[in-house]
């Protein structure tokens, strides 16, 4: 006997539930009819007609074409490839997309339009992507050190070969280089010219997309990598709070401030001139010590007779008798 979602009996048996719910998809009756063809035929516009709406349409309404179209794409799209879907003109594309960039950037929207591969996409903020990432339950893409050093080693050097990728990291990068171009972060660009002719590898338009580069000229430097590894370590420095600029003005102009620090001066003095004080103090003291313990001794007559000369070096009093 078959029960309710409230738990109660059905009026109905299971066999009659069944009957209804798992039974044919279509009807018996229609078996042997062919169905009809329901779906309007794709009728594309003609691009003309597309040109001729485009001229049409305002700044804004090019910013909101620009950004459905982005929205939708798998890739990032080309000025070009903007044309051919949109039918607007260059120049406008060109003004929208930077427009919208000014509107789609991080800080200020969730979806932010970046310049990506020769392209234009439009991504997630980073500040919103651990929790893309855990809605749309994906494991982040990581790369091992072995491959980010194989990675930039022919991303500066390319076109490089296998030979001068591991002469610079000092082990065999076979493995590396198979496991990079399966996930087509770079590719075989041709063969050199020298004995062996070695094939030769380099980036791919994945690898500009993977790490949000422009192009290739979006690299950073030497001398910037070294800029940024400077910059990161006064960051590291920087952890521990400090006094700022700002909060040493603000303390000077605060009046409670200027108080204290006369008050300290004050105390400053006034412990300087006890400590003068004692100082004084204790050279009289010593003074009285040393008279009581080391009195000064009488002095001596001379072999004849006379006065023995005065310790502290005065003249010498003339003899007796004189």
């Amino acid at each position: 006997m078959s029960t309710t979602k409230s738990g109660g009996p059905s009026p109905f048996s299971e066999e009659e539930v069944a009957a209804v719910t798992a039974g044919p998809s279509t009807d018996p009756e229609l078996d042997e009819v062919e169905a009809a063809t329901i779906d309007a035929p794709d009728l594309e516009t003609p691009f003309e007609k597309v040109v001729a709406r485009a001229r049409k349409l305002s700044e804004a309404q090019v910013r909101h074409v620009l950004e459905s179209v982005l929205f939708v794409a798998a890739e990032p799209q080309t000025i070009d490839q903007l044309f051919d879907a949109t039918g607007i003109d260059r120049e406008k594309l060109q003004k929208g997309l930077e427009a919208l960039q000014g509107e789609r950037r991080e800080g200020l929207a969730g979806i932010v339009l970046h310049e990506v591969a020769g392209g234009w996409q439009l991504r997630t903020a980073p500040e919103s992507s651990d929790f893309v990432k855990r809605f749309l339950k994906v494991k982040p893409q990581r790369l091992t050190r072995a491959a980010l050093e194989t990675l930039a080693i022919c991303a500066y050097r390319q076109p490089v070969t296998r030979p001068e990728i591991e002469d610079i990291r000092g082990v065999d990068s076979g493995a590396v280089l198979k496991a990079l171009l399966d996930r087509r972060l770079i590719k075989i660009v041709g063969k050199k010219e020298e004995v062996g002719r070695p094939i030769l590898y380099g980036t791919t338009r994945e690898f500009l997309e993977f790490f949000a580069l422009k192009d290739l000229n979006a690299l950073p430097t030497l001398r910037e990598f070294h800029e940024l590894t400077e910059e990161h370590q006064e960051i590291v420095e920087k952890e521990t709070p400090r006094p700022t600029a700002a909060g040493t003005v603000e303390s000077l102009a605060d009046p409670t401030f200027q108080a204290r620090v006369a008050e300290q001066e004050k105390a400053s003095e006034a412990a300087l001139e006890q400590l003068e004080s004692a100082i004084e103090t204790a050279d009289v003291t010593t003074k009285a010590v040393s008279k009581v313990l080391d009195p000064p001794k009488p002095p001596e007559p001379t072999p004849e007779g006379g006065t023995p000369p005065p310790a502290d070096g005065g003249p010498t009093p003339p003899p007796a008798g004189s």
